[in-house]
């Protein structure tokens, strides 16, 4: 379908208000031409009233399909139903948790002076690689509709346990964090490397429950592969402190 001025639908909205200016000009110039408008100061020119002008007709029938189109995806979206179910919500909730301990162990870790620069770099994956996982399952929660974090009292529920936070699978008391904190060296690498393989074997347990266990396909596919990326990195947290 073509717009009002017959060029491309692919015009920019700016350049069909430019070409209605244009050809309302042209036609009160072929106006003036045929002595139907008088430019001369004693007589009134031809003035259409604006809902006859080619410009405000451009304008109107433009922003009547951007309108329609935004109000048809609004429709859409909003009759739109994400299959999911408590396994789901309450995995994402949990594990967003967890995933936030282990990139604040990574950040605690390359503070600490005197490390394996292995490690460091290791470190630096997890911060990366969980903080961009943890971002996926908040907008996996925003399609569901649900809360973006939890409540604090039904972690774990999801699996049938029962747990406070620090409860959870593989997770780090203060004690452990703060002693990781105040480390260095070959210290530094061995308390980082038994806590967050503690850690990554926590999230685990979690992620292979969601993976038999939610309805829906997405949070499964991330189930699946976040446990397949932990047991990677458990190999090569062990590789590092080999002799």
């Amino acid at each position: 379908m073509t717009n009002p001025t017959g060029s491309s639908p692919d015009l920019s909205l700016d350049q069909i208000v430019e070409l209605e200016r244009r050809a309302h000009e042209r036609e009160l110039a072929e106006l003036a031409a045929d002595g139907d408008v008088d430019n001369t100061d004693d007589h009134d020119t031809l003035v259409l009233p604006w809902w006859q002008r080619p410009f405000n007709i451009g304008t109107i029938l433009v922003t009547a399909a951007l309108l329609a189109g935004m109000i048809g995806w609004l429709i859409g979206d909003s009759g739109a139903q994400v299959k999911h179910g408590e396994v789901d919500t309450g995995f994402l909730h949990d594990m967003r948790e967890h995933h936030e301990q282990a990139v604040l162990m990574g950040f605690i870790f390359r503070e600490v002076p005197d490390t394996d620069d292995g490690l460091a770099v290791i470190a630096a994956s997890i911060i990366q690689g969980q903080s961009v996982e943890v971002g996926r399952m908040i907008q996996l929660l925003r399609d569901f509709g649900e809360d973006e974090a939890g409540d604090g009292e039904t972690a774990m529920l999801w699996m049938g346990m029962s747990a406070s936070p620090l409860q959870m699978p593989g997770m780090a008391s203060e004690e452990q964090l703060d002693q990781l904190l105040g480390s260095s060296g070959r210290q530094a690498d061995e308390l980082f490397v038994e806590l967050m393989t503690a850690h990554h074997l926590g999230g685990i347990e979690m992620a292979e429950y969601a993976a038999e266990n939610a309805e829906n396909d997405q949070v499964r596919k991330m189930a699946t592969s976040m446990a397949d990326s932990q047991r990677h990195e458990i190999a090569e947290l062990a590789g590092r402190l080999a002799p």
